[in-house]
């Protein structure tokens, strides 16, 4: 496999970034893989539905299967689809997100157990970056996307390093440069008590003015 190549550099879209956009939706929708950059990190993606996608994005990744893969959407409405909310969670929700945000809340059935590792709960995402969010709006589907790299290598935020790490192992590859934050996204679980589960780009004292 020898992965399709679009180098779009610059903040403003223009034709060759939603040429590239297009092209990864429609690979991912078609059961594919592919890389792109969100603000934190760049992330390696495939239809979040689909069982044999998910697996082989866990054998792109080499990423052990007993590690959950969070799903990436482009709207409230997409991830009540898949995930259960309560008023708490749409109101850290409409705060945070898009952002460099991961919202861990219980699970529906649609949501293959392969992504979540056997267990109920998923988690969401919503990246604060054109081109991923015009990639989970036109492909129509929650996106399993964990951060481009090989299981055990740090996240990439270089598209070069994606390029050098993933070409031939996924479909699509859009390098646009470094990402804007380069660490990744806070992890917070609110399945119970608000919780965090990894601390990342987006600080405690926000979350903490929510509650």
């Amino acid at each position: 496999m020898a992965a399709q190549i679009f180098t779009v550099y610059g903040s403003v879209p223009g034709p060759e970034s939603e040429r590239a956009v297009m092209y990864c939706a429609d690979i991912i929708a078609g059961g594919g893989i592919a890389a792109f950059p969100t603000e934190t990190v760049y992330g390696i993606g495939c239809n979040g539905l689909d069982v044999a996608a998910v697996e082989k994005l866990y054998s792109a990744k080499m990423r052990p299967p007993v590690k959950p893969l969070s799903l990436c959407v482009a709207s409230l409405a997409a991830a009540e689809e898949i995930a259960f909310f309560d008023e708490r969670a749409r109101r850290v929700f409409k705060a945070f997100l898009p952002g460099p945000l991961t919202l861990v809340l219980k699970r529906r059935e649609c949501v293959p157990s392969v992504v979540t590792a056997g267990g109920d709960t998923v988690g969401i995402r919503v990246p604060a970056h054109p081109i991923a969010l015009g990639i989970a709006e036109a492909c129509g589907v929650p996106i399993a996307l964990p951060s481009a790299n090989i299981s055990g290598m740090g996240a990439p935020t270089d598209g070069k390093r994606v390029i050098e790490t993933l070409a031939d192992r996924v479909d699509a590859i859009i390098d646009a440069g470094e990402t804007a934050v380069g660490v990744e996204s806070t992890i917070l679980s609110l399945v119970a008590e608000p919780r965090i589960i990894r601390q990342g780009a987006l600080p405690l004292s926000k979350l903490e003015e929510c509650f």
